[in-house]
C-alpha cells in the first residue's frame, strides 16, 4: 500500500487517479474488518471526493494532500456525515459543521474515508470502553490497540489510511501510537483549533495526528496549526518553521523519577537508557532532571478531567439529541434513563466522579487543590525547559496489553502516568517507534518539548531518524 503521503504522490506522478487509491484502501479495509478500527466506513462520500480531486490534478489545481487518505476518530466533527463519539448516547446523531482542523486538509484535497472507533467520549486506555467493541492491535489480534485513539493507530499501521486524526486529552494518541508502531503526536494546547472535536476535557483536549513518517506529521501539522476564530483557546503565536537537521545539538534532559519508577518494564528501561548512552557518545549533551511531582500526575490528572467531564457531558440529556430511552414516563425519567441506558460505565465513573469533586464542601479539597498543583507542575516545567531542549522519556510503562488482562480501573489508568504531564502543563509531545520488545510488541519513546517549540521536536525526531 501507500507508506507515507510521498508515496501517494509519487503514484499519482506516475498516472495512478486517486479513485484507484480509495478503492485499494476501500478493499483493505474489509480485508481488515476484524481489527473493528472502523466504526462506519463512508464508501459513497470518499469515491464522489476521489473523483472531484482526480478533475482538479488533471487541471492542475489540486491542493498540497492531493490522493491522500485520511480517516477520523469518532470525536470529530465532518458535515453531514455521522459522530458518535463511540457511545450509544448520539446514535444516529449527524454533524452540522466540518472541525476547523479537518476542514484544513479538505482544503488541501485530503480526502476522508471513514470514522474510527475510539474509547466512548474518549475516556480510556485500552479502547476497550467503545459502545463498538474494542479494536484488535493489528500485530497481534488478542493484544490492546491502546486508547483512547486505538482505531487511528490501528488504521495507519495496519494500512487502511494514509493517515488518521486523532484527540489526546492524557495521551491517547501518543500510547496508542507506542503500541502500534506508529509516530503520534499532540501539539502545543491551543495550537490546532478544537472546533469540531466533541469536548471531554476542554483545558486539555488537543487534535493530534497518526502517522508512518515524521516528514508527514510535520506536514499534516504545518497545515492544522494556527489562530482560529471559532476557538476562543487557540493561539496566534505564529508557527515556527522546522531548521535542517544537519549539524544539530540538543540538551537532551532524562527525567530521573521516569527511569527510577517500578512500574517500568525493565526491557523498556534498558533499551532506552543504552540508547541515551548512544546520544551521548555521538555529542549531545544530556542533561539529568528533577520533576518530583511524577505520583500526582495522575489523580490531579482524573480530579481535574473528571470534574470537566461532568460538566461537558450534562449536554447530552435524551432531550435535544442523540438517544432517549425508549422506557422513560415524563421529563424526569427521560433524563435518568437516557443518560442511564446511553452512557457507559466508564463515563459513567468518570461523570459521577467530577461531579463529586466540584460538589460544596468537596471543591475546594478536591478541585482547587488539583488547580494549585497543576500551576506548581507547570513552573516545574518551565524550569526543566529553561535548562533543556528536549525530555526524553518512555511512551508508555509497558507494551500492549492482552484484551481484558486489566480489570481494575486503578491500574489502568496507570497506563498514561508518562503521558498525562504534558497535557496537564500544556506541552507539545510525541510518541515515535523505537523497537519491538521480545514479546513481540512493538513501543515507542517520547519527546516532549517546550510550548510551541514542536519545530524541535521534529527536528530530533528526524535526526534520530537519519543517525540512529
Amino acid at each position: 500500500m501507500y507508506a507515507s503521503i510521498e508515496d501517494v504522490r509519487l503514484r499519482i506522478q506516475s498516472g495512478e487517479t486517486v479513485i484507484s487509491i480509495v478503492e485499494q484502501y476501500l478493499s483493505k479495509i474489509e480485508e481488515n474488518k476484524a481489527l473493528n478500527a472502523f466504526i462506519e466506513v463512508f464508501y459513497e462520500s470518499v469515491r464522489a471526493n476521489a473523483i472531484a480531486v482526480d478533475k482538479k490534478i488533471v487541471a492542475g489545481t489540486a491542493g498540497k494532500l492531493a490522493g491522500v487518505v485520511v480517516a477520523i476518530k469518532d470525536n470529530i466533527c465532518y458535515k453531514n456525515h455521522h459522530v458518535s463519539c463511540s457511545s450509544k448516547i448520539l446514535s444516529g446523531f449527524e454533524s452540522l459543521y466540518t472541525a476547523t482542523a479537518l476542514q484544513l486538509l479538505l482544503d488541501e484535497d485530503a480526502i476522508v474515508i471513514g470514522r474510527l472507533n475510539c474509547d466512548e467520549f474518549a475516556m480510556g486506555s485500552s479502547n476497550e470502553t467503545s459502545a463498538f467493541g474494542p479494536v484488535k492491535n493489528n500485530h497481534n489480534i488478542a493484544f490492546v490497540s491502546g486508547g483512547s485513539s486505538g482505531g487511528s493507530a490501528v488504521a495507519v499501521s495496519a494500512g487502511l489510511c494514509t493517515v488518521a486524526l486523532g484527540s489526546d486529552t492524557g495521551g491517547s494518541v501518543r500510547q496508542p501510537a507506542s503500541w502500534t508502531g506508529t509516530y503520534g503526536i499532540k501539539p502545543t494546547y491551543g495550537r490546532i483549533s478544537r472546533y469540531g472535536l466533541i469536548a471531554y476535557a476542554s483545558s486539555f483536549d488537543q487534535i493530534g495526528m497518526f502517522t508512518n513518517s515524521i516528514m508527514d506529521s510535520q506536514l499534516l501539522y504545518t497545515i492544522m496549526a494556527g489562530k482560529d476564530e471559532m476557538d476562543a483557546t487557540s493561539s496566534s503565536q505564529p508557527v515556527s518553521k522546522v531548521q535542517n537537521a544537519a549539524h544539530t545539538t540538543f540538551r537532551i534532559g532524562i527525567m530521573t523519577e521516569c527511569f527510577e519508577h517500578p512500574g517500568l518494564d525493565a526491557e523498556i528501561k534498558k533499551e532506552i537508557l543504552d540508547f541515551v548512552a548512544k546520544l551521548e557518545e555521538s555529542g549531545m549533551e544530556v542533561v539529568p532532571v528533577s520533576f518530583p511531582f511524577l505520583d500526582y500526575i495522575v489523580p490531579t490528572y482524573y480530579v481535574l478531567t473528571t470534574a470537566e467531564a461532568s460538566s461537558n457531558l450534562s449536554r447530552f440529556d435524551g432531550v435535544h439529541y442523540g438517544y432517549r430511552s425508549d422506557n422513560a414516563n415524563g421529563v424526569e425519567e427521560t433524563y435518568v434513563l437516557s443518560r442511564s441506558e446511553g452512557f457507559g460505565s466508564e463515563v459513567k465513573r468518570r461523570i459521577m466522579t467530577g461531579t463529586f469533586v466540584l460538589s460544596q464542601g468537596y471543591y475546594d479539597a478536591y478541585y482547587t487543590k488539583a488547580q494549585k498543583v497543576r500551576r506548581v507542575m507547570k513552573n516545574a516545567t518551565d524550569t526543566i525547559f529553561s535548562k533543556v531542549d528536549i525530555l526524553l522519556l518512555p511512551t508508555t510503562p509497558t507494551t500492549a496489553f492482552e484484551i481484558g488482562a486489566i480489570k481494575d480501573a486503578i491500574q489502568m489508568y496507570l497506563q498514561d502516568i508518562f503521558t498525562v504531564h504534558a497535557n496537564i502543563t500544556g506541552n507539545p509531545a510525541l510518541s515515535m517507534p523505537f523497537k519491538k520488545h521480545s514479546n513481540g510488541m512493538p513501543y515507542g519513546i517520547q519527546i516532549m518539548g517546550d510550548r510551541f517549540s514542536e519545530d524541535k521536536l521534529f527536528l530530533f525526531a528526524k535526526l534520530i531518524e537519519e543517525n540512529f
